[in-house]
């Protein structure tokens, strides 16, 4: 494919979806992620879409925020592994706040099978993926609908939630950066967001690598009330990711890299003293940050990370690990 097939491609694809990965683009186009980062650099010269960390998207600047069909199809394997790591964060009968979006959507799924578990949440696509779990109570914060994302905001969302107390808050949004911590694109969604960190005792957020780096309107989380980020592991040739994510554990944010199951059935450099790991569990794996390979023997050290309450390793499917500081 000729090189102004390729970009008129890309911007197809970017104008139907709003949001498009470099991952997904590479693949549609069969080439290289490196030769589609030069196309859509070469695009964005010309003032036909702007690059975000990861991707392309629609011109727009900080004040662009997608809607929710195109952000359903924007990095759906990472926003699914990123739901299974989450989802063994959540203990039985705990009490917590989910948030709008795409990926807590596919959080929600997965909590619909804990026992005793109460989720308060200002989305509809939440409700409604626990909707006929029996043994999960929904609590549903009153407010005026959005439509582009089916989330209840304003003042009656956030009224609601005053003087409620949970132990943790699941988020999302559209950027994550060390500096302002995780942002969105409009202001009565980063209200409400607000209001849900008063909530809850510990805050985590998920967010896929392509939001790393990115910087978006309007501040929801300040860094330093993040307490854990469970993201994807990025590309090896994404050092911004890397950094990016090396300066958020600097901040004493917990890093939780969850990725495939391929590769990850056994823990690098285990004995083997205590033997396999029981069926449907996985061993516990740390995970190298791309861009930080050996570089960093003073910095921060990767571990190994248990997810559940029970000190269980989590689900098959994800490759964990916990980046601390020393």
């Amino acid at each position: 494919m000729f090189a102004a097939e390729r970009r008129q491609l890309i911007l197809e694809m970017v104008r139907a979806n709003g949001a498009v990965s470099l991952r997904e683009l590479a693949r549609v186009v069969q080439t290289s992620e490196v030769t589609v980062r030069r196309d859509v650099r070469a695009l964005e010269a010309e003032g036909l879409l702007d690059r975000r960390h990861g991707g392309a998207v629609l011109p727009g600047g900080f004040t662009r925020e997608s809607g929710f069909p195109q952000k359903s199809h924007l990095a759906t394997a990472e926003k699914t592994a990123i739901a299974d790591v989450a989802a063994g964060l959540v203990d039985e009968g705990e009490a917590i706040v989910v948030g709008a979006g795409t990926t807590t959507q596919e959080l929600a799924r997965r909590l619909a099978r804990v026992p005793g578990l109460t989720v308060v949440t200002n989305s509809l696509l939440v409700a409604q993926a626990l909707a006929h779990a029996n043994r999960v109570e929904v609590v549903m914060t009153g407010g005026t609908l959005r439509g582009s994302n089916y989330a209840l905001v304003g003042s009656g969302a956030e009224q609601s939630l005053q003087g409620l107390r949970v132990s943790r808050a699941f988020l999302s949004g559209s950027g994550l950066t060390a500096e302002r911590g995780l942002s969105t694109s409009n202001m009565l969604s980063a209200s409400v967001d607000r209001a849900l960190v008063q909530a809850a005792a510990e805050v985590v957020v998920l967010a896929d690598h392509t939001k790393l780096g990115t910087d978006t309107m309007f501040q929801t989380v300040p860094t330093d009330l993040i307490t854990r980020l469970v993201t994807d592991e990025p590309p090896v040739h994404d050092d911004r990711a890397g950094t990016e994510l090396q300066a958020l554990a600097d901040q004493g944010v917990q890093i939780t890299v969850a990725g495939p199951a391929a590769g990850a059935s056994s823990a690098s450099g285990a004995s083997g003293s205590e033997g396999a790991p029981p069926p449907g569990r996985q061993g516990r794996r740390d995970v190298p940050l791309p861009g930080q390979r050996g570089r960093h023997p003073g910095g921060p050290q990767l571990r190994s990370a248990s997810l559940s309450g029970d000190g269980q390793p989590p689900e098959r499917g994800a490759r964990v690990a916990d980046l601390r500081r020393r």
